[in-house]
């Protein structure tokens, strides 16, 4: 027998509504995270909960540059459907999302060089400083990796310059024993000239 149908409505129970919340969150981002990979499709996803916690999921690309991709679809679409429209009318319309789009990208930025912290609580502060591990890790793994292909490089060259100098070295033997052949053939060996002059 199959579960009966969940009734849409607001759980009263505040730990029941915390905990559901949580259940349904992680199922949500797992769905996410699924259809990313199945479908190999640009997932962005924003959810905050009742204390104003931002969960977030985006896939390899980062969260940004699928929001900076929406809102250029968005802006296409409303184009579209806006045609007919005066160009000033979407221009006015569009500004004030890019202001604050701006707006807030500037002050990302200040909040992760260090400054203007003072108005963020606990939490943002938190997510902030998880932020920044999420980078150094990235950062810290992509300067491991081009150091290994810096190391590999060089061993490559290292090789190369061996096998070369290995070459150059048998010629040079080949060189000597052909030369000292030749003398031996002559009956010439080094001095003779010298000794013949005396």
């Amino acid at each position: 027998m199959g579960r009966g149908r969940v009734q849409l409505k607001r759980i009263e129970n505040k730990i029941s509504r915390q905990v559901t919340f949580s259940k349904r969150r992680a199922g949500l981002l797992k769905k996410a995270h699924e259809i990313s990979v199945l479908c190999d499709a640009e997932v962005a996803l924003i959810v905050f909960s009742t204390k104003g916690k931002l969960y977030e999921y985006s896939t390899e690309s980062s969260m940004e540059t699928i929001l900076e991709r929406y809102e250029r679809n968005a802006y296409v679409e409303q184009q579209l459907v806006t045609n007919d429209a005066e160009p000033q009318g979407c221009w006015s319309l569009e500004y004030p999302k890019l202001k604050s789009r701006i707006e807030v990208l500037e002050k990302n930025i200040r909040n992760f060089m260090g400054g203007d912290l003072e108005p963020l609580s606990l939490r943002e502060l938190q997510y902030l400083e998880q932020q920044i591990d999420t980078s150094l890790k990235r950062l810290r793994n992509r300067k491991n990796q081009l150091i290994h292909e810096s190391i590999s490089d060089l061993q490559k060259r290292e090789r190369a310059l061996q096998d070369q100098n290995n070459m150059l070295a048998k010629k040079l033997k080949e060189k000597e024993r052909t030369v000292t052949e030749q003398q031996n053939q002559m009956g010439q060996y080094p001095g003779d000239d010298e000794r013949k002059h005396n």
